[in-house]
């Protein structure tokens, strides 16, 4: 019976690992999506976003049948509300990737990022992917050196986000309101995208821990 117990504490990891892949590959084709303006990517991102939400719904389902039936404690029990709240905050991500395609989706067949702000878009991508990645080895390892590293890594999205609205801001933009409101919104989504894979971070240094970071 612990034998069986044990095993869908270790599923709990298992599942929030294969949603920091599906969220991560979400954020990457969304991306591509955006700039090239791929309809057919964009479709495919919202399509699957099914997938993470069918993860999260096997994710709480397990949790309340746990704690009904084992009543877990310690550091079992960091484990069920950290998997919770991981799942919470990657079930997110996923939306926020979702977001961004439907931004791709509306504009098509044009672009929604104006040429000037096409390399702080990449960049803000090819962030997004490495912290999701971080964070989902993170939890994968119960790796506390890491998770603690991920803040400071979501400084380059905070200073690209700056950046866009640098750009937004300044006297002589000239793509409209239209262009300004999608970039507005794109900018965010990516933001938040980042502070959640910060969010999962910090709760594996509270399984491990149990503390959180300052």
């Amino acid at each position: 019976m612990r034998d069986a117990y044990h095993e869908e504490l270790e599923g709990l990891t298992e599942k929030l690992v294969e949603m920091t892949r599906l969220v991560r590959s979400a954020i990457s084709r969304a991306t591509t999506a955006l700039l090239d303006s791929d309809l057919a990517i964009a479709e495919s991102v919202i399509s699957r976003d099914e997938e993470v939400n069918a993860i999260f719904a096997e994710i709480e389902t397990t949790i309340f049948d746990l704690m009904a039936r084992q009543q877990p404690v310690a550091v079992d029990l960091r484990l069920v509300i950290t998997a919770l709240r991981m799942g919470t905050d990657l079930e997110r991500m996923g939306d926020l990737a979702v977001h961004v395609a439907k931004v791709a989706r509306l504009r098509h067949p044009d672009s929604a990022i104006p040429a000037q702000m096409r390399s702080t878009i990449v960049e803000m991508g090819q962030i997004a992917e490495a912290l999701v990645t971080k964070a989902g080895s993170c939890v994968a390892s119960r790796d506390v050196e890491s998770a603690l590293e991920l803040p400071q890594d979501d400084d380059a999205m905070d200073r690209l986000h700056r950046r866009l609205f640098r750009m937004l801001l300044s006297k002589d933009w000239p793509h409209g309101v239209e262009s300004a409101i999608d970039v507005t919104l794109i900018g965010r989504y990516y933001e938040r995208y980042a502070d959640h894979a910060v969010r999962v971070a910090q709760d594996v240094v509270y399984l491990v821990t149990g503390s959180r970071p300052s």
